[in-house]
């Protein structure tokens, strides 16, 4: 597994096991889950195209989604990837400006 792949998912596992506390704050703002957002972690990490999948799953988190984790020090890496927009943009999501 090549390591920026491999990081994304050890970030993305992660979250899962850190999201206690954090968690509650937002389930208000529900679909958003960062976790089921792993069909992207090859498209964030620049390795692969966005499949169904992913694009699926961002359309129904919306765009906005990733947004709420940019204060996350394990999540924003995921947040401000480069390759963000090429993801959104491929799957006709309009790119969060956050």
């Amino acid at each position: 597994m090549r390591p920026a792949l491999l990081f994304l998912v050890a970030v993305l596992a992660a979250a899962g096991l850190l999201a206690g506390p954090a968690a509650a704050d937002f389930s208000a703002m529900a679909p958003c889950d960062v976790m089921q957002l792993s069909p992207c972690a090859s498209a964030f990490a620049g390795k692969a195209s966005p499949t169904a999948a992913c694009c699926s799953r961002l359309k129904s988190h919306g765009p906005n989604c990733l947004c709420r984790y940019k204060d996350d020090a394990n999540l924003r890496r995921l947040v401000d990837t480069r390759h963000k927009r090429r993801v959104f943009t491929a799957c006709k999501v309009p790119v969060p400006s956050c």
